[in-house]
């Protein structure tokens, strides 16, 4: 899947961006097939690490371990920890892309914006480039579950960082994606054909004009909200959150989805996150802990200080935009179902978010028209 063409356009962007960082970027032309097991997997995984980081070519094999950090449903993480000739240890994160990702994710763009977001703070450093994947320094903490998310300290420390996060400048266009990305994601997921009869006869029950029609009303709607445009993170599930418990320090990491977006968006998209991969939507936050959040994420220092108005209009703006983010993974969940190799129920997973998309349709349609109402005759008032 034109590996080789990828891998160079990494080492060019990965060039164009060693400019806002010290840090140089090491590259291999070498890839590595995710879907291996453990045990076939690590040599490869060692002649890697000796291509890319010439100080370890000489050291024997023995002097390195590889274990399984994560396999999430698109990347498989791996922790290598090596042992140096002075003794020491040192341990980096290998993420190797999972095959036909870049049917959904930009890779030059995760790349773009991974310098300047790691320059801030944010995430690990790129360490290396390669044909299917990237190194980076290792976090020393632990991945969080979706529980972990409904604990109002951890909820109040994600707004904090999802604010500051907001705040970066990343170079390049400043157009918001979502109905680009969503738009794209409906044209390939509506021409799909499956070989597998049951999952064809599944996919043939979905109309895809009623689809469409749902994206261009919602995105009429949420026109009229005026949700900042920010660099989104655009996939602020539990597994893409960590924290230290012993330092107290959390951390955003896992880019591949990010570009500038609507704040609504990845605030709305985040809430969503709570169901985990499962989809129990009866775990998403209530009104009081959206608040809660919301506090944290507009005022960090002074949470208590928040205006009820802007914490309304927040609400409904995030709320409104937690349709959006149904449609665009439930649309992902689609083409994932015809490229991934992964075994997961992708296309069950499309009708879970779909049918909550329409479940809970009603009730933000009509929270928006009824704010934006309100804010109309306002305005009048205040300008006669």
């Amino acid at each position: 899947m034109g590996g080789v063409k990828n891998i160079w356009n990494a080492m060019e962007v990965a060039k164009q961006t060693s400019d806002c960082s010290t840090s140089q970027i090491h590259s291999s032309s070498l890839s590595v097939d995710p879907s291996l097991p453990l045990s076939h997997i690590t040599p490869l995984i060692i002649e890697l690490c000796k291509d890319l980081f010439k100080k370890w070519s000489n050291l024997e094999n023995s002097h390195f371990s590889v274990e399984t950090v994560s396999g999430g449903i698109t990347n498989l993480l791996l922790k290598v920890t090596v042992k140096e000739d002075n003794g020491n240890d040192v341990s980096v994160t290998v993420r190797l892309y999972g095959p036909n990702t870049e049917y959904v994710i930009n890779r030059e763009r995760e790349l773009q914006s991974i310098k300047y977001l790691s320059a801030a703070g944010f995430g690990a450093n790129l360490l290396g480039v390669f044909g299917n994947g990237m190194v980076q320094s290792f976090i020393n903490a632990r991945t969080l579950i979706p529980s972990d998310m409904r604990n109002p300290k951890l909820a109040a420390e994600i707004a904090k960082q999802l604010c500051r996060f907001h705040q970066v400048e990343i170079p390049g266009s400043k157009e918001p994606q979502l109905w680009n990305d969503l738009l794209k994601f409906f044209e390939k997921a509506s021409a799909l054909e499956f070989d597998d009869n049951e999952k064809q006869k599944l996919y043939k029950t979905i109309s895809f004009s009623e689809v469409h029609n749902e994206i261009i009303e919602l995105k009429e709607l949420t026109g009229l909200l005026n949700s900042p445009v920010v660099f989104a993170h655009n996939d602020l599930l539990s597994g893409n959150i960590m924290v230290n418990d012993e330092e107290d320090k959390l951390y955003l990491i896992d880019f591949e989805y990010g570009s500038y977006n609507y704040r609504g968006f990845d605030i709305g998209n985040h809430f969503n996150e709570y169901a985990g991969y499962e989809c129990d939507f009866t775990l998403c936050p209530n009104k009081d802990e959206q608040y809660h959040f919301l506090r944290h994420y507009l005022q960090p220092d002074n949470p208590h200080e928040v205006s009820e108005k802007d914490l309304e209009a927040l609400y409904v703006e995030e709320n409104t935009y937690t349709l959006a983010s149904h449609l665009y993974w439930a649309l992902w969940g689609l083409i994932q179902a015809k490229f991934s190799p992964i075994n997961f129920d992708y296309l069950g997973y499309f009708f879970l978010r779909y049918n909550e998309f329409k479940r809970q349709k009603e009730k933000c349609f009509s929270l928006a028209r009824s704010f934006l109402s309100r804010s109309q005759t306002l305005n009048m008032h205040a300008q006669t």
